[in-house]
């Protein structure tokens, strides 16, 4: 059974094993416990998953102190390495290097060389719109995914807030 997984990591029910039919000899028998399928992580891309989610959470961190320089620039280090972990050096180099990515890509580099250099809220202003302008094709996904979430979904169905996320989640310019 090949199975799906989510963007953010969750099983399918359709794609959970059925239960095999319990024992005929043996009338009692509860039968086996579902499985489902997990996607695979080599040791490299756990150590890119782990350099991520510190990189992820320093910078929070250090928007929370009032854009400490130190912590933003820890993070913003951790991030990209931890990306180039999961998806290889090669790809990221694609990925940020396309043609049409170039001004999404200066910016959000801009930005981590600006807070590296001491910055640190011009930086991170930088780095905010060059991520969203080169992650901007994933958030029809993103958006879908948070709205089957059972309370994220209600707030995103708010009035003020669903004529907001529609027009993030109708972007048709693809990765």
């Amino acid at each position: 059974m090949g199975g799906r997984v989510s963007p953010g990591g969750c099983v399918f029910p359709e794609d959970v094993a059925a239960p095999a039919d319990p024992d005929p000899a043996d009338p009692g028998a509860a039968p086996p416990a579902p499985v489902a399928t997990m996607i695979s992580l080599s040791d490299t891309q756990k150590i890119g998953m782990g350099l991520t989610g510190f990189g992820v959470f320093f910078l929070f961190f250090g928007m929370i102190l009032f854009f400490d320089k130190a912590l933003l620039a820890i993070g913003n280090v951790l991030f990209v390495a931890g990306l180039s972990f999961v998806i290889g050096l090669e790809r990221t180099f694609r990925f940020f290097f396309q043609k049409h990515k170039m001004k999404a890509t200066g910016f959000f580099l801009g930005g981590v060389l600006i807070v590296l250099i001491g910055w640190p809220l011009i930086g991170m202003i930088l780095e905010i719109y060059g991520f969203f302008l080169l992650f901007r094709g994933f958030f029809p996904v993103v958006v879908g995914f948070i709205r089957r979430v059972p309370v994220l979904g209600y707030l995103l169905n708010l009035p003020g807030i669903s004529s907001l996320v529609d027009k993030v989640g109708e972007s048709n310019n693809m990765v």
